[in-house]
C-alpha cells in the first residue's frame, strides 16, 4: 500500500477544457474549432529559414536571455510600431512560448497572499499561475454581452494587498479589445502605488475593423510597472513551435531572469536565428490583421444561415456565439453533445470562469482554411439536437 502523500499546490485545478474538447474532436473526428491554432500551412520562408539555420550548424545553446541579433529585431520592430526604445540587452528575454513568460513573471514577483486581479472569463493559465505562487486571485466578471471593463468595480477591489493586475487584448476568449481610454484609467488607478501589470499582448496584430491595438508600449507609466508577453507562434502561424518574449525594464527583467535561468535556460536555437531574419518583413506581420478579418467575416456569413447569434470580435482567433435558440443544455453538456453528434468541436464560455456562469455561449475559433469553416458551418446546419 502506497503511504505517500502529496498536498496538492493545485487542488481544484484538473485536466484543461482543451485537453477534455480535443480529445473528444479526436474520438468523434470531429472539426475542431475549439483550439485556438491555425490549419493552413505557414510561410515557406520562414520555414527555409529554420532549415538554413539547422544546416548552418545553429543548433546549439543561445544566450540564456534569447539570441542577441532576434532581440535587437524585437527593439527595432517595438520602436516601429509603437515609438517605444527598449534595450534589447536588458529589456527583452526570449521564452519558449507566452504562457511560459507569464507564468515566469508572476513567479518571479508574487509572494504568499498577495493579491491579482483578473478578469473573467480569462485565458486558463492565469488563476493557476496566481495560485501556484500562493498568491490569491480576485476575480471580476466581464458582464454579458459586451464584455468590457468596469474600472470603478476595479478600483473598489484595490486593497493594501494588491500586487498585480492581468490585462488581456485583444482578449481571448472574447475577442474584445482594450482602448485608449481603458488603459488611461488603468494608469489612473495604479498610479502612486506599488501595482504591477501583466499584459498579455499575443494577438497584438489580429485587430480588426479598423481598430489599432493600445500596447502598454504607448504608455511610459504603465510600461514602467509592466510585464508584457508576445507570441511569435500567433504572429507566423506556428503555435507549435512555443516561443515568445516578455518585456519589460530592466527592474524587473532583472528578477524574470532569475527565474528562467533555472527553469528553461534557453530557447530554440535554429528558430531564433530564423526568426532574427524574417522579423525585418514588417509586410507579414503588418497583413495578419487584415488575413484574419477575412477569415472572422466568411465563417460570420456562413453562420447567419444557423441559429447562432454572434457577438462581436474585434480581435483574436475568436468569436462568441449564443446559443439559446439551438437548445437549453448548459455550455458544456451543449458543446459535449455538438462534438458527438455535430462532429464540431467549441469551447464553452464557462470554463473560462471559476464561479458557474453559464450564458448559452460557446467559443468558435475561426483561423481555419475556408473549407474547414464551410464543412463545419454545413455541419451545424445538418444538427438537429
Amino acid at each position: 500500500m502506497n503511504t505517500i502523500s502529496i498536498k496538492s499546490k493545485l487542488p481544484n485545478t484538473g485536466q484543461t477544457i482543451f485537453s477534455v474538447m480535443s480529445s473528444l474532436a479526436v474520438k468523434h473526428n470531429a472539426i475542431n474549432l475549439g483550439q485556438g491554432f491555425p490549419d493552413f500551412p505557414m510561410n515557406e520562408t520562414l520555414i527555409d529559414l529554420v532549415n538554413t539555420a539547422m544546416k548552418n550548424n545553429h543548433n546549439q545553446y543561445v544566450h540564456m536571455d534569447g539570441l542577441i541579433s532576434l532581440r535587437e529585431s524585437i527593439s527595432e520592430k517595438i520602436s516601429f510600431l509603437y515609438q517605444k526604445n527598449i534595450n534589447p540587452e536588458t529589456e527583452i528575454t526570449i521564452t519558449p512560448g507566452a504562457t511560459y513568460a507569464i507564468y515566469t513573471a508572476l513567479t518571479s514577483v508574487l509572494q504568499q497572499d498577495d493579491e491579482v486581479i483578473v478578469f473573467e472569463p480569462a485565458y486558463d493559465s492565469y488563476i493557476p499561475n496566481i495560485e501556484i505562487n500562493g498568491a490569491k486571485a480576485i476575480k471580476i466578471s466581464l458582464q454579458y454581452p459586451d464584455y468590457k471593463i468596469n474600472w470603478m468595480e476595479v478600483k473598489e477591489n484595490i486593497s493594501d494587498a494588491t500586487r498585480m493586475i492581468i490585462i488581456n487584448s485583444p482578449n481571448n476568449p472574447t475577442g474584445n479589445i482594450l482602448e485608449a481610454n481603458d488603459l488611461l484609467q488603468l494608469q489612473t488607478i495604479v498610479s502612486g502605488t506599488g501595482i504591477l501589470i501583466m499584459s498579455d499582448e499575443v494577438y497584438e496584430h489580429i485587430v480588426f475593423d479598423g481598430r489599432q491595438h493600445a500596447s502598454i508600449l504607448k504608455y511610459p507609466d504603465l510600461f514602467n510597472r509592466s510585464f508584457i508577453s508576445f507570441s511569435f507562434g500567433k504572429v507566423y502561424n506556428c503555435t507549435g513551435w512555443k516561443i515568445g518574449y516578455c518585456i519589460a525594464p530592466a527592474y524587473l527583467m532583472n528578477e524574470f531572469r532569475k527565474v528562467h535561468q533555472f527553469n528553461c535556460f534557453s530557447c530554440n536555437s535554429p528558430v531564433q536565428f530564423a526568426l532574427a531574419e524574417f522579423l525585418k518583413e514588417k509586410k507579414i506581420y503588418l497583413e495578419l490583421g487584415n488575413i484574419l478579418q477575412q477569415k472572422r467575416d466568411f465563417f460570420y456569413s456562413l453562420m447567419k444561415e444557423t441559429k447562432f447569434k454572434a457577438l462581436p470580435s474585434q480581435g483574436s482567433y475568436f468569436q462568441l456565439y449564443n446559443y439559446s435558440e439551438v437548445s437549453e443544455l448548459s455550455e458544456i453538456d451543449f458543446a459535449k453533445l455538438l462534438t458527438e453528434k455535430a462532429r464540431v468541436a467549441t469551447i464553452p464560455l464557462s470554463s473560462f470562469y471559476r464561479a458557474s456562469v453559464d450564458k448559452n455561449v460557446l467559443r468558435f475559433c475561426f483561423a481555419k482554411k475556408e473549407s474547414t469553416l464551410t464543412e463545419a458551418v454545413e455541419r451545424l446546419l445538418r444538427f438537429n439536437p
